[in-house]
């Protein structure tokens, strides 16, 4: 039986690598090769990447791709995705160059309003509170000044403060509800490093306040944190054509065409159970091209999709109309963003995906990515209301299938030709490839 391990984290790469594949692992010298083979060759590169987290074995490897062909407000992208999902690349490819020559995409910011709150608890009177909040307001942006000078030069800092009373919901809970602009930063340790000199002065001046009693003196700050929900840090993109230019397919229309994705859209927003899958969709896009750009994904998927819940039910995040004779497909959503800072200023593959993308502003990355989902959803909603997604996807999942069952090279190029005219399912090409042999 494996004995728990007392200092992990001061042994060396190796000395951790000796241990979890002595430990658990069947064959300690395979999975050691298998650790060291994705290292990267360059030490100081491997080096760097050791010191982005904790406990570092290894690399785990996610394909990166481009996406050509996406006009944006005029100007002419190649769009970096990191992703392993087959198919996602060259549907958002697919996308973009449909809607190339129908005007490219357009997108703008919708607002930049950034969050962060301190949570805490209050047993006492709300009307001196609120009293107390009226002369607290002014020393919090004072005390909180030396945080703030760098950022307000570049045009950012506190936007404002305001008190929340949320003893409905929770018993004694109040909270100071601050928001925040970081211009290009995505701003996590700018907005905390506030937050908690906000907790600081809070606790100070309450416990010197007259207008309290012993008890309200005593209050007790639970924690100071951002949000990663950031309603008003929101990007609409958009496209539009004629709908007689919605030319997807010679089996419909292209009024029939544009009716079927609008009544796709309308499934997807009432109909949470399509909801959900219809935004994964559109986050596999997003996704994509935050991990490629360095920043948090984990954090936009959970403001995304809380935002997707905003008026009480999980909905679609994109929306469709015929407005006189014109086919209108977008796209809003809050996306908290940063083009300096943390992974953006490091890692070697990001600062070039940035250089790919012109460089671009947190704004210009919010307008970037918003587009990706948007060519996402288009490209998954009209394959659904045509041909059916399993045709693309499966054909574009051809070749994991093949390296599954261990296909060599020849074996794959007759069985990729094959399957052009053929419908691919896992078992189809099993057989075919026994056939083959």
């Amino acid at each position: 039986m494996t004995k728990p391990i007392s200092g992990f984290s001061k042994l060396t790469k190796e000395e951790k690598i000796d241990w979890i594949t002595a430990n658990y692992t069947q064959i300690k010298e395979q999975s050691k090769k298998i650790l060291q083979t994705y290292w990267n060759e360059n030490e100081s590169i491997q080096q760097l990447h050791d010191e982005f987290i904790e406990n570092t074995l290894t690399n785990l490897y996610v394909p990166q791709g481009i996406a050509p062909n996406f006009l944006i407000n005029d100007t002419l992208y190649a769009i970096p995705m990191a992703i392993e999902e087959s198919s996602v690349i060259a549907a958002a490819s697919k996308a973009a160059k449909f809607w190339l020559k129908r005007g490219g995409f357009k997108a703008e910011i919708l607002g930049t309003e950034k969050v962060g709150q301190v949570h805490f608890i209050f047993k006492g009177d709300a009307t001196k509170l609120n009293s107390f909040f009226t002369y607290l307001k002014p020393i919090l942006f004072a005390e909180s000044a030396s945080l703030t000078t760098s950022m307000e030069k570049r045009g950012g800092g506190i936007s404002d403060i305001v008190l929340r009373d949320k003893t409905l919901e929770l018993d004694h809970y109040f909270q100071l509800h601050a928001t925040f602009q970081t211009k290009d930063a995505m701003g996590a340790n700018f907005i905390n490093s506030c937050l908690e000199q906000f907790a600081t002065t809070l606790k100070k001046e309450a416990a010197n306040f007259d207008g309290f009693s012993a008890q309200e003196r005593d209050v007790e700050v639970v924690m100071s944190i951002l949000s990663n929900y950031v309603p008003n840090c929101k990007v609409r993109a958009m496209v539009s054509c004629a709908i007689e230019d919605l030319k997807l397919t010679t089996e419909l229309t292209p009024q029939h065409t544009a009716e079927k994705i609008i009544q796709a859209i309308k499934i997807a927003q009432v109909e949470p159970y399509r909801a959900v899958t219809h935004n994964k969709g559109i986050m596999n896009g997003i996704d994509a091209v935050v991990l490629a750009t360095g920043n948090d994904f984990r954090a936009i998927e959970a403001g995304v999709h809380a935002y997707a819940c905003r008026n009480g039910q999980y909905s679609s995040l994109t929306n469709a109309e015929i407005d006189n004779g014109i086919f209108k497909f977008w796209i809003e959503l809050p996306l908290a963003l940063g083009t300096v800072g943390g992974l953006t200023n490091l890692h070697p593959l990001v600062k070039l995906n940035l250089e790919i993308l012109h460089r671009p502003s947190a704004e210009e990355l919010m307008q970037i990515v918003a587009v990706a989902g948007l060519a996402q959803n288009f490209a998954a909603v009209s394959s659904l209301v045509t041909t059916g997604i399993q045709k693309g996807h499966m054909k574009m999942h051809l070749l994991n299938i093949l390296n599954q069952l261990g296909a060599n090279e020849n074996e794959k190029a007759t069985l990729v030709e094959y399957f052009k005219s053929n419908p691919v399912t896992h078992h189809g090409v099993e057989l075919q490839l026994k056939n083959l042999r």
